[in-house]
């Protein structure tokens, strides 16, 4: 009777189990267990077909291997997205340095004071205006002065110096004054004329107008309203701006390298453009035999045409170009994006497919860079829009499917 008793209960418990591990989820189902239940368990996998066309995105997804960048031409070229087939070309050796953009000889001149007195600004005077030649710039005035209006002081001693002239004249031809008095008579006269006729032809109500030299631009104010100066000092700066010079400073270490400099770029900070001297009719004027002697750099200097908005003065990014390198690959600064440290391009595969690529880097020439791993001959490459490519593989990239049920 115990026995029966027995076999009873373990029936009960093994039934109790199989109905237990029926309810669980697929992924725990225990095949051992089913066994033991008579095999009667029929897993019925049909329920569970999944549409994993749903989870695809139709602008930007990563591909079916994990590494292609799915990105439709509609959403490629709305955001200026362009590529292109790499060919090598000449590219050549860079010396990155810095310098400054300097006026070159013969473009800049400055008003002077032809008089002392007040300085008072001809209507609105200020940096970066444009002037003609003879543009009034600065009235000095003498007014209240002790030592007199300067003018008026020209005049009277010209008209004094020629009656003395003219009576000397009639003297000299009698014989009654010496030729060498009358010489130095008509010399007191010519200066005088001379002075009295600088000063009066710019002379007004207001006082004496100082013009500008030359046409061009003012680069600096050299006084300020309300201060007296005296003659011949410096008051506006005038700069033509049509030919500068950039200077850049090498260090020591490149000097047997300076020889076989064609050519630079320079980039300004205030627009952060590139300038390439190639393109302004640039042309290197010569390089320096020694250093600077509160320094450990060697000058070279440029010439170029400012066809651009270049201030002179401006302190700038210089790249040297010096010996060319055939067949080499390289990329524009726009094909490449950085990843803590590392620089990647992105490969173009077909119309909406891109891949991720690390390359790395040689000679910046400021515009391109040289490519020394990473890219061959005849991939296709993104040129422009490579920042909006890396957005897509990375915002709006989904997970990976999980299965659940």
């Amino acid at each position: 009777m115990k026995k029966i008793i027995f076999m009873g209960v373990l029936g009960l418990y093994l039934l109790g189990s199989c109905n237990s591990k029926s309810g669980e989820n697929h992924e725990g189902h225990n095949h051992a267990t089913e066994e033991q239940c008579g095999g009667g368990h029929d897993h019925d996998h049909e329920g569970h077909d999944h549409d994993h066309e749903g989870h695809k995105d139709e602008n930007a997804t990563q591909g079916g291997d994990g590494d292609e960048i799915i990105l439709s031409p509609e959403k490629a070229q709305a955001a200026g997205v362009e590529s292109q087939i790499i060919k090598p070309e000449t590219f050549h050796q860079v010396i990155k340095t810095s310098g400054q953009v300097i006026a070159a000889q013969g473009d800049e001149s400055v008003a002077v004071a032809t008089v002392a007195g007040v300085v008072s600004f001809k209507g609105k005077v200020i940096e970066g205006i444009s002037v003609n030649k003879g543009t009034p710039l600065v009235v000095l005035s003498s007014r209240n002065m002790a030592e007199g209006d300067p003018v008026e002081k020209a005049r009277i001693a010209y008209e004094v110096s020629k009656k003395e002239y003219e009576r000397m004249k009639a003297l000299v031809s009698n014989k009654i004054v010496s030729e060498k008095e009358f010489t130095q008579v008509k010399q007191n006269y010519e200066n005088a004329r001379i002075s009295y006729e600088a000063v009066a032809k710019n002379q007004s109500a207001s006082g004496q107008i100082v013009t500008s030299p030359i046409g061009g631009y003012v680069k600096s104010l050299l006084v300020k309203e309300g201060d007296y100066v005296s003659i011949g000092q410096p008051l506006v700066s005038i700069t033509q701006n049509r030919r500068l010079f950039l200077r850049a400073d090498v260090s020591e270490k490149y000097y047997p390298y300076l020889n076989t400099i064609g050519s630079a770029n320079f980039r300004t900070p205030y627009n952060h453009k590139l300038y390439a001297l190639k393109d302004l009719n640039g042309r290197m004027l010569s390089y320096g035999k020694a250093s600077d002697e509160n320094g450990y750099y060697v000058p070279v200097t440029f010439e170029f045409d400012n066809k651009g908005d270049i201030i002179p003065g401006a302190f700038v990014e210089i790249f040297l170009l010096s010996s060319a390198m055939e067949n080499v690959i390289s990329l524009p600064h726009s094909a490449l994006t950085e990843e803590q440290g590392s620089f990647f391009a992105y490969l173009q595969l077909d119309k909406e497919g891109y891949k991720k690529q690390l390359v790395t880097l040689g000679a910046d020439n400021g515009e391109s860079v040289q490519i020394l791993s990473g890219i061959k001959t005849g991939d296709r490459v993104v040129t422009k829009g490579a920042f909006q490519v890396k957005l897509a593989s990375t915002s709006n990239a989904i997970p990976a499917h999980s299965h659940e049920h």
